[in-house]
């Protein structure tokens, strides 16, 4: 989870809630009492549906929550090994990369050896390509919780294939006659322009 995550919740087909996580299970906890529907909380980065533990106090609620991750807390390695080179206070973490020999070849051939040039092409690659991957996560966003919340509704399929070709026209045609909250969050999700 980052730490700027917003969350969404929905009683059947109506939104109920949205905001940071513990705004979000804290409206959720007191809709749990009289809800009509089941209830079902999302988290908007990723359209995934998420299970709380609602149970007890306010503060116990929120004492359970995930907590975001720090990205600039390492991954935890996958063998505990005693560190060797690299600079530990940087971050830095040694990992196995597979290439072929052409590409080793290359690598060798920069300044700075190919450490420094897989970082250099990577933030390259995340300065160029930042606006093609939001874009790719926004869709997926809107896939996966139109999946969760549409995908019996009418035009589901044709729908999820003009969000995947970009047809944004002819997605809206298609999803018009769904309910209007479920509606109005895919647009949201997928097209963080609209709503």
């Amino acid at each position: 989870m980052s730490p700027h995550c917003r969350f969404t919740a929905f009683e059947g087909d109506s939104h109920l809630a949205s905001g940071s996580l513990a705004e979000v299970a804290l409206a959720v906890k007191k809709a749990s009492g009289r809800a009509a529907g089941p209830i079902l909380i999302f988290d908007d980065s990723t359209g995934r549906p998420i299970d709380l533990d609602l149970r007890g106090s306010d503060a116990e609620i929120i004492a359970r929550l995930p907590q975001p991750a720090n990205p600039a807390q390492p991954l935890p390695s996958a063998d505990p090994a005693p560190r060797g080179r690299g600079r530990p206070k940087l971050g830095v973490v040694a990992r196995e990369v597979t290439l072929l020999p052409r590409h080793w070849d290359w690598l060798a051939a920069q300044p700075g050896g190919a450490s420094v040039a897989l970082r250099k092409l990577i933030d390259e690659t995340r300065r160029t390509g930042g606006d093609r991957d939001r874009s790719r996560a926004a869709r997926d966003a809107a896939y996966h919780f139109m999946s969760a919340m549409a995908g019996n509704l009418a035009n589901f399929e044709e729908a999820s294939r003009s969000l995947f070709a970009g047809d944004r026209a002819r997605f809206a045609g298609l999803i018009a006659g769904w309910p209007d909250d479920i509606r109005d969050h895919i647009v949201k999700l997928a097209f963080s322009d609209a709503a």
